[in-house]
């Protein structure tokens, strides 16, 4: 009776306990891996380190070895091993030492799927056994032992046979020996004192070794001669932790922020297996950042910073930026810090008024101070308080004149500017609290390097705005890719896009922006300098690419370098922009920007004025702005300074005393300083309504 009870009962059980419908997490999950554009130079890997592989890949020494030292009975025996169970329960019920006796089947139940704890007691290993058995009775062998050999753990932070290969010999499993086969199937039971054995952990490590071999020649996968000519394997050095290097925590950042924009979660990044393929190019990432080293002076202040940002118009592709030094800084400068535009944002005021139908020969009023109705007790001059008269917009834009661009700023209305500011890729948000300004078109708003790059391709897009972002595909564990497919619009007209392009070709042939020449290739560009030299731009683009170079400081101070004096966007961002561009543009196809729309030659001032050697407009804060035309004596250019006593030189200038604690942003004019992302305040601390430089 007592037999046909336990009978009725192990029925019950068997009856009442399932092969559980989910897997853990884990014994899953796979990491992803991050690639440049190339899709085969890694960037970084994300999460779990595991690569499934199917058994077929796994060679059939390596089966041998595991299934010769973990289970010789695998292929004959019903999932559980009776005298090893009871061994096993025996030492659970004692309390001693738990002993080995799970077979691999028992060991891929315990890990592989969900509902079984990892604690020990008679419960859980009784579950486990029953489980055990109708895996055994309901999956092939191939399976279990595939299932297995991906989910087991190895040590070194390799999960899996395939990962545990590359972690310990540099190579595929397909390539592994028989003696590091049997290293491999050694570490299974003690995987952290076997993942680097110094010692006594050595002796026992290969002491551990000789048992699988010996047990390989004992069930026949090797013959006695096979055995003896093994020798212990060379184990390669342990990896250090993983450590990014250059820009590459700032890609894998905007790479994650990206994916979770587009759906994927953190989960699906850590173990979901992915083939990440970015944007990014290494070549032309790595000439940003000689770009700026080379660029920038040794003695340069510490809290000076520089960001970068090359977007390929036809795409939105950011293909390449220089975001400081990660170790030092928090946030990146290309695509996190925002600082004010300045005159950068001109040429999205000029592209509102001539998508609106005016042309370039419509004239507007350069004259200086400039006062306007809707703030009239601050008089708005130009650089110098110098007046131009009345120009036509290839003039204004050449010589970045402020009052003309607040008459046209008027005259096709604010609420333009920003719809077109916004389809040219500029955030909304950065943009409403500014647009009420009379100041708005000169650059009060703050953008980022990336944001106005972005902006800037539209140019040379024929007026097609393409979403700037930063994956080209990604790709799941099953095969499946995804091609990311960016936003694109007609955000002005191809002929407003030509002729705002035709007159910031005038910038670098005659005005504030020689510094930028390619002598071999067409640009067009913008400078850009805010109020005291807080921020310094320049934004160019050829007909391929388009890249915008910031400078400021993170304290808020003058953009000042000793032996070089103030700086100005025509200055060390321009050169920065040239020594980039030299570079990415080497080998590319000379293209043409395309001819301007009939603007009326007959009114033109006939050629352009040279103004090359001038520098941006140089204008103040509202309550320091002049009632009446003065003149001011312009800042020497490039004459020794005296260093700041807080400021140390460094030979990296973007190496801050202090690390921040949010990136620069826009502004609400409560005056403080900023401290993180949102705060309301431009780079400078100066209130949302203070005008920047030209």
């Amino acid at each position: 009776m007592g037999i046909v009870l336990m009978i009725g009962l192990f029925g019950i059980a068997w009856a009442m306990t399932p092969i559980p419908d989910s897997t853990q997490k884990q014994a899953t999950a796979q990491g992803s891996v991050i690639y440049y554009r190339d899709g085969k130079t890694e960037i970084a890997r994300q999460g779990v380190d595991r690569k499934n592989v199917p058994l077929a890949s796994v060679p059939k020494h390596v089966r041998d070895a595991v299934i010769a030292i973990e289970n010789r009975s695998f292929y004959t025996d019903s999932g559980v091993s009776v005298k090893g169970t009871v061994r096993s329960v025996w030492s659970t019920v004692t309390g001693q030492q738990l002993q080995g006796g799970s077979t691999i089947t028992q060991q891929l139940v315990r890990n592989y799927y969900s509902g079984l704890s990892q604690e020990r007691s008679v419960t859980r290993k009784f579950k486990e056994i029953l489980i055990a058995m109708k895996v055994d009775q309901s999956k092939s062998k191939e399976w279990v032992l595939e299932q297995y050999l991906n989910t087991i753990y190895f040590g070194r932070g390799a999960n899996g046979v395939q990962a545990a290969s590359q972690a310990y010999f540099g190579k595929d499993v397909s390539k592994i020996t028989v003696s590091e086969a049997a290293y491999l199937a050694s570490v299974i039971q003690q995987p952290s004192r076997f993942a680097d054995p110094q010692g006594g952990d050595l002796d026992a490590a290969r002491s551990r070794w000789t048992s699988v071999i010996n047990g390989m020649r004992e069930i026949g996968a090797l013959t006695p001669d096979q055995a003896a000519a093994e020798k212990f394997p060379t184990l390669k050095a342990p990896k250090k932790p993983f450590e990014f290097k250059g820009q590459s925590q700032y890609m894998v950042d905007q790479v994650r922020a990206e994916l979770n924009r587009r759906g994927y979660t953190d989960e699906a990044i850590n173990g979901g297996g992915l083939k990440i393929v970015t944007t990014f190019d290494k070549k032309l990432m790595d000439a940003a950042a000689r770009a700026v080293k080379q660029v920038i002076p040794a003695g340069t202040p510490k809290k000076i910073r520089v960001g970068l940002a090359a977007v390929e118009p036809s795409t939105g592709e950011v293909i390449a930026f220089y975001g400081g030094k990660a170790s030092q800084y928090k946030y990146d400068n290309a695509f996190s810090s925002q600082v004010q535009a300045g005159s950068t944002f001109k040429p999205y005021t000029l592209a509102a008024a001539l998508n609106d139908g005016m042309g370039l020969s419509t004239r507007v009023d350069g004259n200086s101070p400039m006062r306007v109705a809707s703030d009239p007790s601050h008089p708005i001059p130009n650089d110098s308080g110098r007046s131009y008269g009345h120009i036509n917009l290839i003039r204004a834009t050449q010589s970045s004149v402020n009052t003309a661009f607040v008459d046209l700023g008027q005259k096709v209305g604010l609420d333009k500017v920003a719809a077109t500011a916004e389809a040219m890729g500029i955030p909304a948000a950065q943009l409403k609290q500014h647009q009420g300004a009379a100041s708005f078109p000169l650059g009060v708003a703050s953008l980022s390097a990336v944001q106005n790059a972005s902006g800037f391709s539209t140019f040379a897009n024929g007026g097609v705005h393409a979403e700037a972002h930063v994956i080209k595909s990604v790709t799941d564990a099953r095969g499946k890719k995804t091609t990311i497919k960016p936003a694109t619009a007609q955000a002005i007209s191809k002929e407003a896009a030509g002729d705002a392009t035709y007159a910031m070709q005038q910038v670098v042939k005659y005005g504030t922006g020689t510094a930028a020449r390619l002598y071999d290739r067409p640009v067009a560009g913008k400078t850009g300098t805010t109020d005291d030299s807080g921020a310094v731009w320049f934004n160019g683009f050829t007909a391929q690419m388009a890249t915008a170079v910031n400078m400021f400081r993170d304290d808020n101070k003058t953009v000042q370098i000793p032996g070089y004096g103030v700086q100005f966007g025509g200055q060390l961002p321009a050169q920065i922009w040239r020594a980039f561009m030299t570079e990415a543009m080497a080998g590319k196809p000379v293209v043409q920007f395309p001819e301007p729309t009939d603007f009326g030659y007959g009114t033109y001032d006939s050629e352009p004025q040279d103004d090359r050697g001038t520098r941006d407009d140089d204008a103040r804060d509202p309550d320091g702005w002049p009632n009446d035309d003065v003149t001011q004596t312009p800042d020497p250019t490039f004459e020794p300074t005296e260093p700041e006593p807080t400021d140390t030189p460094s030979d990296d200038p973007t190496l801050p005393e202090e690390p921040e604690t949010g990136p620069p942003t826009g502004g609400d004019g409560t005056g403080a300083p900023t401290t993180g992302p949102g705060d309301g305040r431009d780079n400078a601390g100066r209130p949302a309504n203070g005008r920047p430089n030209g």
